[in-house]
C-alpha cells in the first residue's frame, strides 16, 4: 500500500506561480510512475503530468506545457509541480497519483490517490 498526501494549493491570481507537493508513504519503493490530475466540478478527471520514478522520465499535459514542470525527490519520496504564470482555468482540486507501472494519461491505470489540494481563482 502506498499513501499519498498533496500539500501546496491556496489562493492565486492570474500570472502567479505556486508549487504542490506530494508525499508517499507505506512502501513507496513500489511506485513506478506518479502523477498529478485536476478536476473541477462537471468536468471529467485531466491529466497534467507524470514523472517515473526510478529513471525521472516526464510526460507532461498540453495544458501544462510550457507552464508548468514536474521533478521528484527520491530521498524524500516526494513529488513537486511547479505552476508558473497561472490562470482562471487552472483552479481545480489537483490530485497525486500513484501506480507500479511506468507513465501514462490514464486515471483509471492509477492504483493510489492522494485527497487533493484546492487552488482557488482569487479574482
Amino acid at each position: 500500500q502506498v499513501q499519498l498526501a498533496e500539500s501546496g494549493g491556496g489562493l492565486v491570481e492570474a500570472g502567479d506561480s505556486l508549487e504542490l507537493s506530494c508525499e508517499a508513504s507505506g512502501r513507496p519503493s513500489s511506485v513506478g510512475a506518479m502523477a498529478w490530475f485536476r478536476q473541477t466540478p462537471g468536468k471529467a478527471r485531466a491529466f497534467v503530468a507524470s514523472i517515473s520514478w526510478s529513471g525521472g522520465n516526464t510526460w507532461l499535459g498540453d495544458s501544462a506545457k510550457g507552464r508548468f514542470g514536474i521533478s521528484k525527490d527520491s530521498a524524500k519520496n516526494t513529488m513537486y509541480l511547479q505552476m508558473n504564470n497561472l490562470k482562471p482555468d487552472d483552479a481545480a482540486v489537483d490530485n497525486c497519483a500513484a501506480r507500479a507501472d511506468g507513465i501514462t494519461e490514464t486515471p483509471s491505470t492509477y492504483t493510489y490517490w492522494g485527497q487533493g489540494t484546492q487552488i482557488t481563482d482569487a479574482t
